[in-house]
């Protein structure tokens, strides 16, 4: 089974290397329509977590998402555009991928 995480940040293409690198959108920046979100593996490493990735990659490529698999801090993520994430959730979750999701806790003394 797969588990994959949404990185914390929002990212942009790096000028002259669309569909190859990132980098990090800073929060006073408006750049919406070019807006993208990363997904990282949380059950798989090295080569595998590649080989899971891609796989990933192609089955929201036959649903016309427009994504692609870049290394970011050392670990293959996916990156797509911000709009096209809740489509991408549902067919990860369709083909049983799970969605590890951040959950604020409150803290009680």
């Amino acid at each position: 089974m797969s588990v994959v995480h949404r990185l914390p940040q929002h990212y942009r293409w790096l000028h002259g290397f669309s569909g190859m690198k990132v980098e990090p959108i800073v929060s006073s920046e408006n750049i919406a329509d070019n807006e993208l979100i990363g997904l990282t593996l949380l059950s798989h490493e090295g080569d595998t977590a590649w080989q899971v990735m891609r796989e990933l990659s192609r089955s929201l490529v036959e649903i016309q998402i427009t994504c692609a698999v870049v290394e970011y801090d050392g670990q293959p993520c996916l990156f797509l555009h911000r709009d096209d994430e809740c489509t991408c959730l549902c067919r990860l979750k369709n083909m049983g991928v799970a969605i590890a999701e951040s959950v604020a806790v409150p803290y009680f003394s």
